[in-house]
């Protein structure tokens, strides 16, 4: 199957079908086998087992930003190429994305209070994820309370594309202000800074919440282009029924 057959929602519904099953038994073998190296890492010797809210909070600020992504390429798609199934996808990203931004500000502010003294500060990277949290709530009432879809599918491109400009901002803030937020200690020049018996298990769990993430957008995809055959097929009942 070549990648552009992919745009006909039928062969990308038995694509999803087939792949769904091992992609889900992926993600369960992944998280068990994270969940054990998680168990069995040291505690930090500064912050003890608080530094194990780590393992939630940075793939959830990863997936945070990655979902916005997902919904930016999709906005391209839309406006630009058309594509069928793009607005699909865009969609399906949107309630994820914001899932996992949520879990990035709950687990921040849960590793705030011990490290800081306090749940929240207006700081640069805090405040930048909250933006992009209200950004996602933006775009979920865009596509839940529009009553032309397609309207409101070039309405949440347009937002996506704007909203991008808030991903470089979130990931280079620590660098470009003072911020409390300590500055990046996996992707950045030079190398990690974290011990490998604390960084294996992180990236272990990364990939598992990206299998999750990857999981929930096929499985989201796919219900809702059933959900709008179902719409379509209703409609072409009501138009034939007699006045």
């Amino acid at each position: 199957m070549a990648v552009i057959d992919l745009a006909n929602p039928t062969r990308f519904l038995t694509l999803v079908n087939r792949v769904l099953p091992w992609l889900i038994g992926a993600t369960a073998l992944v998280f068990a086998y994270g969940l054990y190296r998680v168990a069995g890492a040291p505690d930090d010797y500064q912050q003890g087992a608080t530094v194990k809210i780590m393992y939630l909070h940075v793939p959830g600020a990863w997936l945070g930003m990655m979902g916005w992504g997902v919904m930016t390429v999709a906005a391209l798609g839309t406006l630009v190429w058309r594509h069928p199934l793009a607005d699909v996808a865009g969609k399906a990203a949107a309630p994820i994305g914001a899932g996992f931004t949520f879990i990035c500000l709950a687990t921040g502010m849960l590793w705030g209070r011990p490290m800081w003294g306090t749940y929240w500060v207006w700081d640069a990277r805090l405040t930048s994820v909250l933006v992009l949290f209200l950004l996602y709530l933006g775009m979920l009432a865009l596509y839940w309370t529009a009553e032309d879809p397609n309207r409101s599918a070039r309405a949440a491109a347009i937002l996506a594309l704007v909203g991008a400009v808030n991903i470089p901002i979130i990931k280079f803030s620590v660098d470009w202000w003072n911020t409390l937020h300590q500055p990046a200690s996996v992707v950045r020049m030079g190398g990690a800074a974290i011990d490998a018996s604390i960084l294996v298990p992180l990236l272990i769990m990364a990939l598992a919440f990206t299998l999750l993430f990857f999981t929930l957008h096929f499985a989201a995809m796919r219900n809702e282009i059933l959900r709008r055959r179902v719409r379509s097929m209703r409609m072409m009942q009501a138009r034939e029924v007699p006045v």
